[in-house]
C-alpha cells in the first residue's frame, strides 16, 4: 500500500478544485504535483493564463494561489506499480470535506478519465457534487496535442 504523500494546495479563496489520480514516483520523490517533466500539467496552465511555465514548489504552489486553484487528488492511499494508472488497486479516496469547508470551491475538474473514474466511483456520491473531466495532461495522452489541452483546459479559469 502506497500512501499518498503530498498536502493538497488550497486557501479561502479557491474556487477551482483540480483532482488528479494518484502522484507519479517521480511526483512522490519531488514531494509536489506533476513533478515529471513528461507531464504537461503545469505548461498547459501556464497557457491557460498566459504566463511563464511556475518552475520550483514555491512558484507552483504560489500559482495555483493567485489563480484561485485548489489541486489535490482523488486517492489517499492505493496498490501501484510505479506510475501505472491501471495497476491501481485497493483505493482508500481523499477525504476533500476540509477543503470543501474552507475554500470557496465552485467547480471541480478531474485530470483524466482515471481520475474522473475514481472520482465518480468514491467521491460523487457523498459529496453529491459532479466533476468535470478534462482531458490528461500526461504523456500517455498523445492524442491531445499542447494547443488543444490549453483550449480544453481554459474551463478552469473563474
Amino acid at each position: 500500500m502506497v500512501e499518498h504523500p503530498i498536502a493538497p494546495v488550497y486557501d479561502n479563496n479557491s474556487k477551482v478544485l483540480i483532482l488528479g489520480s494518484f502522484p507519479s514516483v517521480k511526483s512522490r520523490e519531488e514531494m509536489f504535483f506533476y513533478g515529471h517533466p513528461q507531464n504537461r500539467f503545469w505548461k498547459v496552465l501556464a497557457g491557460v493564463f498566459a504566463e511563464r511555465v511556475p518552475k520550483s514548489i514555491q512558484e507552483k504552489r504560489s500559482f495555483l494561489l493567485d489563480h484561485k486553484i485548489a489541486l489535490w487528488d482523488v486517492i489517499a492511499s492505493c496498490d501501484i506499480e510505479g506510475s501505472s494508472d491501471s495497476s491501481i488497486k485497493n483505493v482508500v479516496p481523499n477525504n476533500l470535506n476540509t477543503i470543501l469547508e474552507q475554500s470557496n470551491i465552485e467547480e471541480i475538474f478531474v485530470n483524466g478519465k482515471t481520475a474522473y473514474k475514481y472520482y465518480n466511483t468514491y467521491l460523487r456520491d457523498t459529496l453529491k457534487r459532479e466533476a468535470i473531466c478534462l482531458p490528461s495532461t500526461s504523456p500517455a495522452n498523445a492524442a491531445w496535442n499542447l494547443e488543444k489541452l490549453i483550449c480544453a483546459w481554459s474551463a478552469v479559469k473563474k
